[in-house]
């Protein structure tokens, strides 16, 4: 099981940390041991001072599939979550100043909250679902996936020209705007329309 990720797939997350919009997706992976289930505690590492928040829409594959093309992406997955990407946001901007790879400030452990799934037709349209994320019971960020620059199913089709896609990989399909750090205390709420699909705290 892999964890892949798209990130700048919101113009504008894009825009306020001052990324260029992208040309195709962009991809990340994070390995299995960056999951963080069952509402347990996220507990924040010593190796970097700011650690944000990116809450996302997920998807779980349910079959294999390798060179997918679009129009048949959505036989390729049933179910949707809602997850979060923690970033060590300043391990990052050295990272990215050094033009070296992300893993160390995105893959770490833990840092890939996954909520409990749910049947795709439970909703009218994936491509106009609303999200957000509340922090001590204010809502910090909101997305709707009708602003994703891909959307779900491009971006199925354009990870599997690169990656095999088999059964309960996760693919994190990236942030809306209003990112921002987390403290010791903080109590994390996060909903897809107006469910909630994860509530944990920061330790």
């Amino acid at each position: 099981m892999k964890l892949l990720c798209i990130g700048r797939n919101y113009e504008e997350h894009a825009k306020e940390l001052k990324n260029p919009l992208p040309s195709e997706p962009v991809i990340f992976s994070k390995p299995d041991t960056a999951l963080l289930r069952n509402n347990d505690p996220f507990f924040i590492p010593d190796f970097a001072e700011s650690f944000h928040y990116e809450v996302e829409i997920v998807v779980r594959i349910n079959r294999l599939g390798k060179n997918i093309e679009e129009q048949f992406a959505h036989r390729y997955y049933d179910e949707i979550g809602l997850g979060i990407d923690f970033t060590a946001r300043d391990l990052q901007d050295k990272l990215k100043q050094k033009g070296l790879p992300w893993e160390k400030c995105k893959a770490f452990d833990h840092s890939a909250v996954i909520s409990n799934f749910v049947r795709k037709e439970e909703y009218q349209d994936l491509n106009n679902l609303k999200f957000h994320l509340d922090i001590n019971g204010e809502t910090r960020q909101k997305g709707n996936t009708h602003d994703m620059i891909f959307n779900i199913d491009q971006i199925i089709s354009h990870v599997s020209k690169y990656f095999t896609l088999k059964i309960g990989d996760f693919i994190y399909t990236g942030t809306p705007s209003g990112v921002g750090p987390v403290k010791i205390g903080d109590r994390m709420q996060g909903y897809i329309e107006d469910e909630n699909f994860f509530d944990f705290q920061v330790k």
